[in-house]
């Protein structure tokens, strides 16, 4: 047993603790990525996209121009992030401005890719 999993099982423990005093908990697991995610109960589809959404974009941070597709996720997740704020509002016109910024870069983003795909070497 690996020591995430050992912090796993202590922390079902602690969790089927808080259940049998009317905590209602969500736990969600990935063991093999070492990742687990507690829900409260009042945890929303929208907050819950939100908060992968913020993975997401650390990621399209966190890998800068490095990547080919890099430019590919930071303007989809700016996209998301944008129509996410705004889900139960309406999008302004410098929202629609900024989505279709975006639209644009990944345009020439896959055009780029493209080239490469279709490119003889």
């Amino acid at each position: 047993m690996t020591s995430f999993d050992a912090f796993y099982n202590d922390l079902l423990e602690l969790v089927n603790k808080h259940e049998k005093n009317n905590t209602p908990l969500k736990v969600e697991k990935d063991l093999e990525t070492n990742i687990v995610k507690i829900f409260g109960e009042n945890i929303t589809a929208l907050a819950r996209a939100k908060n992968g959404l913020n993975d997401v974009t650390e990621l399209a941070y966190a890998t800068a121009e490095h990547h080919p597709y890099w430019n590919l996720l930071y303007n989809c997740s700016e996209i998301t992030n944008i129509v996410l704020e705004k889900w139960k509002s309406e999008l302004s016109k410098k929202d629609i401005s900024d989505i279709e910024w975006s639209i644009k870069e990944l345009k020439q983003s896959l055009d780029k890719i493209t080239e490469k795909i279709n490119d003889p070497i």
